[in-house]
């Protein structure tokens, strides 16, 4: 359980503040009293959300990947692996940035966007998109550093992130009155911090590479795709489960959409301790299935779930406590208060179930299983989402949208913590077998 508690909370604390530069820009914006700004930001955000999900799914397999070539004690397969999955990340998230880019407003439209909100959504992401490169060299570095089981370094990789966002997000957006541009500036320049500080400690600090060749590149695709793809596919369930959660309270006014910007980064910033479960996790079940070790392979996956229930208790309480004065300090209005309630009061409290649902990724894709990870997230964002969503929204408006994601979250994490703890056990016991030696 200590190991579970400070690899996660380590993560976390680096997650929440890498998402502290959105939290920051958005809360910045809001002091220039125009609810469509946040509006906007709340559609692009939603793009964003997907793009950097991608870079996620590609962090899981550099996790999975070098933590087992540790746990295998073959350090120079783990350099390898580490500088191939560096250069795999960046590669791929600058053509999605281009193709993001160039097809921005097409997308936003999509996502119910028009008028102003669509206008100034265009422009944010104009600026933040080319900037995608430069946040998957800073993840993939803290990724590997976690591997590893730098907890300390990781975290500062990401934390960097929010820490140069608290000093110039302000800078930019109000005092050079900079708005929305300035906000997708500040965006860059952390993005810029967090990608050079990572790629030293893991190059310097911690000689985690080596040198870059085509060889090792061809070598280790097969494998790092066979995890990446079915982890991407898992990661994007999210932020498309999040799109039809825009698509359905689009439909209730700007001032629900504002107020669902605010729960998406309130989501981020508050439950960081949840959406780092998986890759924190990941270490530590990578490295000891790596070393055969199956009853602590099990006894991870029990205490990630014992700290996921203990984590959300302690967030919704402070949520509800808490929330009016965030609904005030985001200058919402009544719609948007409402939405901002139906989070804080009730749908926190199912972050039980989406913590279940990321750590049965966790052992899905470490184990062998990463399809099954893919199919328990796209159950939920795919098939339960949309139905439920459009039909509690119909029922109850824009708080019913909210409802109708906690929902799908209790469904989805219900089935996958279960199917996770069968695996996990299932391997406790063959472990179990391959060491009882055999009488003659």
């Amino acid at each position: 359980m200590r190991h579970v508690v400070v690899m996660t909370l380590t993560s976390s604390l680096g997650l929440t503040f890498m998402f502290l530069v959105d939290f920051l820009a958005l809360w910045w914006i809001s002091r220039l009293d125009q609810e469509v700004l946040i509006s906007a930001v709340g559609f692009a955000g939603t793009i964003q959300f997907f793009v950097i999900s991608i870079g996620i799914g590609m962090m899981i397999a550099a996790v999975a990947l070098v933590s087992r070539a540790l746990g295998q004690r073959d350090l120079d397969r783990a350099r390898r692996v580490a500088t191939s999955a560096i250069l795999y990340a960046v590669i791929s998230q600058a053509v999605i940035a281009v193709l993001a880019w160039i097809f921005r407003r097409e997308i936003l439209i999509a996502s119910g966007a028009d008028g102003q909100a669509l206008e100034e959504a265009i422009r944010f992401l104009g600026i933040s998109l080319p900037s995608l490169p430069l946040i998957a060299a800073g993840m993939a570095s803290s990724a590997i550093l976690r591997a590893e089981g730098d907890a300390w370094r990781s975290m500062m990789v990401t934390m960097s992130g929010g820490l140069v966002a608290i000093v110039v997000d302000p800078l930019l957006i109000v005092w050079a009155g900079w708005g929305i541009a300035g906000a997708g500036a500040a965006i860059v320049i952390s993005r810029f911090c967090m990608a050079v500080m990572g790629l030293y400690w893991i190059a310097v600090s911690r000689k985690l590479l080596a040198k870059p060749n085509m060889a090792d590149l061809k070598r280790f695709l097969p494998p790092f795709i066979a995890i990446a793809v079915p982890a991407i596919l898992t990661q994007v369930s999210t932020p498309f489960g999040n799109w039809v959660l825009v698509r359905a309270i689009a439909e209730h006014g700007d001032s629900a959409v504002a107020g669902l910007g605010v729960v998406g980064r309130l989501q981020i910033l508050c439950f960081g301790g949840i959406f780092a479960l998986s890759g924190a996790i990941g270490g530590i079940i990578g490295q000891n299935h790596g070393a055969g070790l199956g009853e602590r392979v099990k006894s991870a996956y029990r205490d990630a779930v014992l700290f996921c229930l203990g984590y959300t208790a302690v967030v919704w309480v402070l949520m509800i406590v808490t929330s009016e004065w965030v609904a005030t300090g985001f200058n919402l209005t009544a719609e948007g208060r409402e939405v901002v309630r139906a989070f804080t009061h009730w749908a926190a409290g199912g972050f039980v179930f989406t913590g279940a649902l990321f750590v049965s990724n966790a052992a899905f894709n470490n184990l062998g299983k990463p399809l099954w990870a893919t199919g328990a997230n796209w159950l939920r964002d795919g098939v339960l989402m949309a139905p439920i969503a459009f039909a509690m929204g119909a029922a109850y408006g824009a708080s019913g949208v909210i409802w109708a994601q906690a929902l799908a979250n209790v469904l989805a994490g219900t089935l996958a913590g279960y199917l996770g703890w069968r695996l996990v056990s299932r391997f406790a016991a063959k472990s179990a077998e391959a060491k009882t030696p055999t009488l003659a």
